[in-house]
C-alpha cells in the first residue's frame, strides 16, 4: 500500500478520574467503542485495541484537557509515537452541539471527539518539558495538602470536640505546615533552577496581585502560551470565558462564566482575583465598572479572575513585564516614516 492510500483513524478519548471512553472512527464513519481503566494498563490495552482494529491506518487521537486526568494517557500515547491533541472542552462542547449531540454520556463525548479530530483537524500536543512535569507534580502536591490543611482547621470549630482530638488535629496541621514549607522552598529552588521557568515568574511577579505561590500555580497549571491565539482562548481554556443566556429574540438571561475549563485555574485565580481588586489598577477599573452597572460581587469577581489571568498570559506571550498603560500604547499610531 502506497503512503498516499494509507488509511486514516481517529480516536476520540472521554477521560474521567477511573476510566476512559474511547471511540475509534474509521474513514468510512463507522464507530467502535472501548472502556478502559485510566491506568497504565489500560493505556497499553487502549493502544493495542486500536492498533488491532485499525492495522496500517495512520491514527489520530484527541481528548479534552482535563489536567491530572488526562496527562498520564496522553503522555503515554506521545512516547508511542502516536499523533496527539488535547482540546479544550470548551471547543468539544460546542462542536457536540453543532453535530447534535445535544445530550452528552461518557460514550457520545467520545464520539464527538472522534469526530471532531476528524473535521477539525487539532494542533497536535506537545508533551510537557521534564522541568515542567516535575514542576507541575510539586505545585500539585502542594495544592493537596494546603487543601488538607483547610479541612482539619475547618473541623477544630466543630463544637464539643474532645481534648483528644484537638491535640490530634492540631499535631496534624503542624505536620502539614512543615510539609507544605518544604514543597514551597522545593519549588522556588527548581525554578531558580531553571531559566526559563525562572524568567517567567519574574513577568508574572510583574502583575500587581499575583504573588510567589500564585505566580508557581500558573507556571504549573498553564500550558504553553504558544499553544493559544489570543488571550479569549485562555479564559476559555479556563472556563472563564463569558456566556450568555438566550432563546430567540424574547428571552434574555444575564452574561455568565462558562465554567467549561480548568477547574483548578478558576479554583487558584479567587483569592488572587480578590487581591488584584485593590492593588491592580486594570482588574479594579473592571471591577468598579460592572459593580456600577448592577453585576453582583461575585459575577464581578469573575470577570476579574478572568482580566487576571489574560494579563499573566500577556506578559508571557509578549515577554514583557506588565504595564497598566499598555492599552493605551498600543492604540496610539505609530510615528510616521521619516
Amino acid at each position: 500500500m502506497t503512503q498516499n492510500a494509507l488509511a486514516h483513524a481517529w480516536v476520540g478519548i472521554d477521560v474521567s478520574k477511573e476510566k476512559l471512553d474511547a471511540c475509534l472512527l474509521r474513514d468510512n464513519d463507522k464507530t467502535t467503542s472501548l472502556l478502559v481503566d485510566n491506568s497504565a494498563k489500560g493505556f497499553s490495552k487502549l493502544l493495542a485495541w486500536v492498533k488491532r482494529n485499525a492495522p496500517e491506518a495512520q491514527l489520530h487521537f484527541a481528548l479534552e484537557a482535563t489536567g491530572a486526568y488526562s496527562n498520564a494517557v496522553a503522555e503515554y500515547l506521545v512516547e508511542a509515537q502516536e499523533k496527539v491533541s488535547v482540546v479544550n472542552p470548551a471547543l468539544i462542547r460546542h462542536a457536540g452541539i453543532a453535530y447534535g449531540f445535544h445530550n452528552r454520556t461518557d460514550k457520545t463525548a467520545a464520539v464527538v471527539i472522534a469526530l471532531f479530530c476528524k473535521k477539525e483537524k487539532p494542533a497536535l500536543w506537545r508533551m510537557a518539558r521534564p522541568e515542567v512535569r516535575l514542576l507541575v507534580a510539586l505545585v500539585r502536591r502542594r495544592e493537596m495538602l494546603r487543601d488538607q490543611r483547610i479541612q482539619e482547621h475547618n473541623r477544630l470549630s466543630n463544637p464539643g470536640l474532645p481534648k483528644e482530638i484537638i491535640q490530634s488535629l492540631n499535631k496534624h496541621i503542624r505536620y502539614l505546615d512543615k510539609e507544605i514549607a518544604h514543597l514551597e522552598e522545593r519549588i522556588t529552588m527548581h525554578i531558580q533552577n531553571t531559566p526559563a521557568l525562572q524568567a517567567d515568574k519574574e513577568l508574572l511577579l510583574s502583575i500587581p496581585g499575583i504573588g510567589e505561590t500564585t505566580a508557581h500555580f500558573l507556571l504549573a497549571e498553564l500550558p504553553e502560551v504558544s499553544e493559544f491565539e489570543e488571550a479569549s482562548a485562555v479564559a476559555a481554556y479556563a472556563g472563564l470565558a463569558p456566556c450568555e443566556r438566550s432563546s430567540g429574540s424574547s428571552i434574555k438571561g444575564k452574561t455568565h462564566l462558562s465554567k467549561r475549563g480548568k477547574a483548578e485555574l478558576r479554583h487558584g485565580l479567587y483569592m488572587p482575583a480578590v487581591a488584584a481588586i485593590q492593588c491592580n489598577p486594570l482588574v479594579k477599573a473592571l471591577y468598579d465598572r460592572l459593580r456600577e452597572r448592577g453585576h453582583t460581587r461575585m459575577s464581578a469577581l469573575g470577570a476579574a479572575m478572568r482580566k487576571l489571568l489574560m494579563l499573566a498570559y500577556g506578559v508571557l506571550k509578549n515577554g514583557q513585564d506588565f504595564d497598566p498603560k499598555w492599552q493605551e500604547k498600543s492604540k496610539q499610531p505609530a510615528p510616521a516614516a521619516t
